[in-house]
């Protein structure tokens, strides 16, 4: 009969450190995920609201144009509301080298903050750039 001699048994498993260094790393990972899709929250908001001021800068020069083929020279401002958010805008038109053609320049406003333009938009109308 042969015996056989057995060599300790090593226990298969994880130790309690073990499991909290990898607790421990997963809420790290965890805690930055999180961070990274608030900030991408936070940027889709900001582009939301560029998205749309630059929409009503576009309509406004628009309407300017469509308004008047060559409109007088002078600054016009109000409020317009779009996408459920109150804008002040201003419409500044000024004369250019050209006698016929004029500058117009659109500015969008977030209206609780209206030193910080959102939107800036520049176009020309004039007698020589109609079709």
């Amino acid at each position: 009969m042969r015996t056989e001699v057995h060599a300790p048994r090593r226990s298969c498993g994880f130790t309690l450190l073990e499991v909290l260094i990898a607790l421990l790393v997963l809420a790290l990972a965890l805690l930055a995920l999180m961070r990274t899709a608030a900030v991408q929250v936070d940027n889709f908001a900001a582009l939301r609201e560029r998205t749309l001021a630059g929409w009503l800068a576009q309509d406004l020069l628009t309407e300017t144009r469509l308004g008047n083929p060559f409109p007088p020279v002078g600054s016009s401002n109000g409020t317009r509301r779009l996408g459920n958010r109150d804008w002040r805008w201003e419409v500044r038109i000024q004369g250019t080298d050209i006698a016929s053609i004029r500058r117009i320049d659109v500015r969008v406003f977030v209206e609780a903050d209206p030193q910080r333009a959102i939107a800036q938009i520049n176009g020309f109308a004039g007698q020589d750039l109609q079709p």
